[in-house]
C-alpha cells in the first residue's frame, strides 16, 4: 500500500543490550544514571534505573527517549532554537510538556534507518549524551 511508513522497531535484545552498555559507561564515568529505549513512536521497550540514580531521572530519561524518538534527532539540536526569541521558542512545551530541549536522548540508527530512541538523566545533559553515544558505539551502532 503506498503512503504507508514502513521500517523495523528496536527489539528488546538490543534495548538491554544498550542500557547494559549505559551501566558500564555510567559505572566508568561514576555515575548513577537512568535510562530508557523506545521505539519508533516512542512507546518505552526497556528501561533501568541504577542503584543511587535521582528520582526523577527515569521519567526525564524517558522524556529525552520519546522526543528524539518522534523527531528523529538528537535531543540537544533543539536547545538552541527553543531559547526565548528564537525561531521555536516555547518548543519545550508541546508534547504535553514531554517535550525535552536538553541534551540525553538521541535516534537509534541501525543500517541507515530509525528503529527506536535511547534516553539518558541523571547526570549533566552533557555526560548523559556522551555515555548515550558511548553505550551505541559499544553495541556497535554509533
Amino acid at each position: 500500500m503506498d503512503g504507508l511508513i514502513t521500517g523495523n522497531d528496536i527489539g528488546v535484545d538490543l534495548a538491554l543490550r544498550l542500557l547494559g552498555h549505559m551501566r558500564t559507561e555510567a559505572t566508568s564515568m561514576g555515575l548513577a544514571l537512568a535510562g530508557c529505549v523506545t521505539d519508533r513512536g516512542g512507546h518505552v521497550v526497556a528501561s533501568l534505573k541504577m542503584d543511587g540514580a535521582p528520582l526523577g531521572a527515569l521519567p526525564i530519561a524517558a522524556d529525552k527517549a520519546y522526543t528524539s524518538a518522534l523527531w528523529g534527532m538528537r535531543t540537544s539540536e533543539a536547545s538552541e532554537a527553543s531559547l526565548p526569541g528564537n525561531g521555536d521558542w516555547g518548543f519545550a512545551t508541546t508534547l504535553g510538556g514531554r517535550m525535552i530541549v536538553f541534551a540525553g536522548g538521541v535516534p537509534v540508527i541501525v543500517d541507515g534507518a530509525q528503529v527506536g530512541a535511547f534516553g539518558i538523566s541523571g547526570g549533566t545533559s552533557a555526560e548523559d549524551e556522551a555515555c548515550a553515544l558511548a553505550a551505541l558505539r559499544a553495541a556497535g551502532i554509533g
